[in-house]
This record gives C-alpha cells, structure tokens and sequence, in this order.
C-alpha cells in the first residue's frame, strides 16, 4: 500500500501556499495524502512563530498526530523550526524538524520512516535562504494563494520573519504567469497574492536587490490571465501602497476592491518606537485615497497591543484613531516577546493582563466596524463567489468587497457567481440576500 501522508498549517496564507507546494512533492513520491485527523504515516506541521500562542500550539498538533497513530513519522517545518529547531525536536514524538531552505526538500529526508529515538534537526544559517522557491495553494474549488514574494529587509523591532525566512526575494514575473495559467485550468476563479512584504516585489527577483519590476508591474501582467476573475492583494504596507496602484485595482476588472493594510498601532511614538517606515499620516492618506476611488471598498487593518512603552494614553490614541477611522475590520495582535528581538529589552512592559483588556477592547471595535462596514452595504447589488462547504446546512461566499454572505445550501452553486441584493444581517453576522439572478458562470 502506498504510504499516506497528512499536514497541518498555523499561521499565513504564505505558510499555507507554501504547505500545498511541499504537498504536491510528497505526491510525486508515491504518497497518498490524508487529512489531519486520519490515521498517516507521515504528520508535517508547517509551523509559525508570530505570536506565543502559535508556539503552544504546535505541541498540541503534535499530540493529536500521535493520537492518531503513535507509530508515525512527524516532521516540523517552518518560521518556528528555523528560529528554534532545538525545542521543537525536543517535543515528545517529534522525529524531524527542517529549516527554511531544507523544507522543500523534505521527501530526501524521509528514506526511513522508523521513528527517531531523538528529534533529528537540519537547519541552515538563515543567511543561505537566499533563492526563492515558488509555491500556491489550492485550498478549495474556489480560491488559490498564490505566493509571489519571500523574506523582508524590514528591520521592525517585535517581528522575527527576517530571522525565519531571510532577506527580501521574489518569484519572476514568467514563473507568477505561469503559475496562475495553471490555477485558472483548474477552474478556480480566484486567487490571493501572498508573501511577507508584497509591496517589495521585484527585489530579487533575479539574483539580484535590484527591483527589475515592481508590484505594479506584476499586477498589471497578472490583469490580462484569462480565466482568473478576481484578483484579491492579502496584505500591502502603507507606505509601499503608491496611488498608481491603488488608481490600477480601482480600474481594474479582475483586482477587487479589498485592500488589508498593517498599521500596528495609531500612535506616531510608537510607530517610530516599532521602526515602522511611516507615519499615521500616511496611513490615513492611504485609506482617504481608497475610499475616494473606491466608496465600497473593503479595509482590514493589523494592530497590535501591548507593545513596550504603550500607555493607557498611547493605547487610548490608537483605540481613537481605529474608531474615527473608515475601516472595515481589524486583525488584533496582543504583543509577545519573541527572543532575539530588539522589544524583548525595551522598557516599559506592559502587564499581560493589560494587554489582554486592550485586545478585548479592540476585538469589539472590530466587530462594530465589521457590522457598520456591512450594514453601509445592505440593500446594493453585489457579485458573490460561491465556496464549496456546507456549513450548517448553509452555503456561503463572499462578495468583491469581502462581505460573507449566506443562503440555504445547493451543490449546484458551488463555484459559480451570481448577482445578488444584499437584504439583512443574520444573527450570527453573516448577510442574507434576496433571490440572486441566474448565475453568471
């Protein structure tokens, strides 16, 4: 029988192309791939180390592996097994754990799948992750991520991506084309452009820190695939967001009007504090232009709380700022140490039960901007993409502009779009909408 293989992905859209791509080898070895919670022979979790929380649970996947079946092979791959290889191969039932670069090549590691007295590390310095190594994911029927840049040359003061993943480097242009040609045969009709910091695109793209294109270029080129009806950005620095880029979604017929842009916090002294490369001045410009352009347009936001030297009044500037502002929901980080970091030795911690009120505070602000967001577009006609996964006897979808929509499942939906009239909100924060015109496609 042939060997089965199972994964399990925390953290990033990138962490996810990039398990799908490792996927895709381990098949063209002979292995049958399984879900996660299925018995297999071999468990590879791609692992990330963002925050604390991200870390802990890895121990617990590892466990549910071995729940599963005690014999297996379990390998670690990812941000966390590059930055601390050691204390993961020291997890209980952990046989391999694979740095930056090794990961893709994780099918040569496996000539014997008897478990390892003690976990086995093969890590490079992350100074050799250097080369650029494509990868898309395709979850379901509908939506693929496809990654186009790696690494960062930011030097942010919390984060420890450039320690996990290496210096600024992107996929060609040809090999991006290509890529989506390829996602478009298979039907998908969506795709969302990843990487750590996609606004950076071009540097590296030949072996070199010059920029031979810019993520304008890329965008325009990925314009013209046929097949590709939505073009969706995942996540674009502020100060990388040009106009003409903004001014290209706005007339474009494939990008949609979804943009999720990193603030980290609304105060200028912690911005600075953080090394971010702009200023809140900058960010609202960003979002004024967005809405100018495009009136509808979906706007998430990253913050974080808790960070060395936030106050009740630094804290309180940027719970103000998030709340005047024309956004749409927010993703909130609460700040952990992460070793190796210049924060981990600032002054000024914040207590974490701190932190964990200022989260909660802002996690409600987000739902409000969300049910705000929603209910500016009740009663308008919108395009949405239906998913493939019942849901409680539901099907859901989203719209151009990020709005979850729902209705009564129907396989024959799957995949397919219509035009619908957005009508009210659920209980449970979803919309409902009216009879949708015949499906478009």
């Amino acid at each position: 029988m042939r060997p089965k293989v199972a994964f399990h992905t925390l953290g990033c859209k990138l962490n996810f192309s990039e398990t799908s791509t490792i996927a895709r080898s381990f098949e063209g070895e002979g292995f049958d791939r399984t879900d996660f919670d299925q018995k297999a022979d071999v468990y590879v979790i791609n692992t990330c180390s963002v925050t604390e929380n991200a870390d802990k649970r890895f121990a617990y996947q590892v466990r549910q592996a071995q729940k599963q079946n005690p014999d297996a092979f379990i390998v670690a791959v990812g941000c966390y097994a590059q930055l601390k290889p050691e204390e993961l191969a020291d997890v209980n039932g952990v046989d391999l754990v694979l740095g930056a670069t090794e990961k893709f090549k994780i099918t040569d590691y496996l000539n014997d799948l008897t478990k390892n007295e003690y976990g086995e590390v093969h890590s490079c310095d992350i100074s050799e992750a250097d080369f650029y190594v494509s990868s898309f994911a395709i979850g379901d029927r509908t939506r693929a991520f496809l990654k186009v840049q790696d690494g960062c040359d930011y030097k942010c003061t919390y984060c420890t991506i450039p320690l996990a993943r290496g210096i600024s480097r992107s996929d060609t242009v040809e090999n991006i084309l290509k890529q989506a040609e390829e996602i478009a045969a298979k039907g998908i009709k969506e795709i969302v452009l990843t990487g750590v910091n996609i606004g950076d695109y071009g540097k590296g793209e030949f072996g070199n820190k010059r920029h031979e294109h810019t993520f304008l270029d890329l965008i325009k080129a990925l314009d013209t695939i046929e097949g590709i009806h939505r073009i969706r950005i995942s996540s674009i620095e502020p100060n990388l967001l040009k106009d003409s880029i903004i001014e290209f979604v706005a007339n474009s017929e494939s990008f949609v009007p979804h943009f999720h842009i990193p603030l980290q916090s609304g105060s200028n002294a912690l911005l600075k504090t953080m090394k971010r490369r702009y200023l809140r001045e900058t960010y609202t410009d960003r979002v004024a232009r967005i809405k100018q352009l495009m009136p509808q347009a979906c706007i998430g936001v990253d913050v974080i709380v808790g960070f060395p030297g936030e106050t009740e009044e630094l804290f309180l500037e940027t719970y103000e700022y998030l709340n005047q502002l024309d956004i749409s929901y927010l993703h909130v980080f609460t700040y952990s140490e992460r070793d190796n970091t210049a924060a981990a030795s600032m002054p000024g911690a914040v207590p974490k039960h701190i932190r964990a009120k200022r989260s909660k505070m802002l996690r409600v602000l987000s739902t409000k901007k969300r049910r705000a967001f929603y209910e500016s577009q009740l009663h308008t006609e919108c395009q949405v993409l239906y998913e493939g996964e019942n849901k409680g006897g539901y099907i859901q979808g989203f719209t151009e502009n990020y709005v979850r929509l729902k209705t009564p499942w129907d396989p024959n939906l799957v995949n397919s779009f219509a035009i619908v009239e957005l009508d009210r909100i659920d209980e449970d924060g979803l919309v409902r909408f009216k009879e949708a015109v015949p499906n478009l496609s």
